[in-house]
């Protein structure tokens, strides 16, 4: 399957004398005021530059940008996604077979994301998942970074799951970044999510036994790899990715905007169909032609 790469799961006198000592301590009180005004002054520039639209430096969080991207990615209009529709350059998911026990948290479908920050195929990933999973509940959390600098897609723009949190009437959202962008751990698998892993992150479901990311649908649908290619995004910085989402015509946004359909379509199947005016969208109808109609491995 196209794009499915193996990812490694890898700091005082008086008289003349007094006056003249009076007016020494006023020019040194001057002094200080002035060189405090200057350093207000240059720390308030520097803050200006840090945080006014300046391209983040790779792998950065500030907290002004991860605002703007998470409302952003968050928030793409419905009316955006109907025009995109399909989309292009979309790997499609795979069905799980029928017998594959349903997976559920609390009465809910659960999607259960397994990845790490300095995966590229994950960077790419988040995009549309996040996208998708917005019409069903709301993120808050969501952070910024890149993918490694020494892999295939260097540097790739993403937002993060670490931390964050989502809630939803409908559905449940288990994600675990294993590593950062770095290598440093983060997020330790539950026991039944290792024990996902080790059953479903092998044959027949990938050729690269191990890989990330894995993406789970209530275990009707599975992916292990991107639906879309991260080598897209070189380039961007996570703002512009997340700004061009509000233009249905930009390149980027053909391939996250239909794989967000297809996965939206993939979760409407899990929701029996709510959010009424989420399913019978347009665009989610136009992504559910890339659902397959038979599992892997089957005829």
């Amino acid at each position: 399957m196209t794009r499915r790469k193996a990812q490694p799961r890898q700091q005082s006198k008086k008289s003349s004398k007094g006056v003249k000592a009076r007016q020494t301590a006023r020019t040194k009180r001057n002094r200080v005021i002035a060189t405090t005004s200057i350093a207000a002054v240059v720390v308030a520039f520097v803050a200006a530059i840090a945080f006014g639209g300046r391209k983040p430096t790779p792998g950065a969080s500030g907290v002004s940008d991860a605002t703007t991207v998470a409302g952003r990615v968050t928030g793409v209009l419905a009316s955006t996604l109907d025009q995109v529709g399909v989309g292009q350059g979309v790997t499609p998911v795979e069905m799980l077979p029928p017998s594959t026990p349903p997976l559920t948290q609390n009465g809910k479908p659960d999607v259960f994301y397994y990845g790490a920050e300095y995966c590229p195929y994950c960077a790419g990933q988040r995009w549309p998942l996040t996208v998708a999973l917005s019409r069903f509940g709301t993120f808050s959390g969501l952070g910024i970074t890149t993918s490694s600098s020494n892999d295939t897609a260097p540097d790739t723009p993403t937002v993060s799951y670490h931390g964050s949190t989502y809630t939803s009437n409908y559905l449940v959202f288990s994600p675990v970044e294993l590593q950062t962008r770095t290598g440093e751990t983060l997020d330790t698998p539950t026991p039944a999510q290792q024990d996902l892993v080790n059953t479903y992150d092998t044959a027949p479901y990938t050729t690269n036994p191990g890989a990330i990311p894995l993406l789970m649908i209530g275990n009707r649908y599975i992916q292990i790899g991107s639906s879309i290619d991260p080598a897209s995004l070189a380039g961007m910085t996570q703002l512009q990715v997340a700004t061009a989402l509000s233009d249905p015509t930009a390149a980027t946004t053909q391939e996250i905007g239909g794989a967000a359909n297809m996965f939206t379509a993939a979760l409407c199947q899990l929701t029996n169909g709510q959010p009424v005016d989420v399913c019978t969208a347009p665009g989610v109808k136009a992504g559910g032609s890339l659902l397959p109609a038979a599992p892997v491995g089957g005829p």
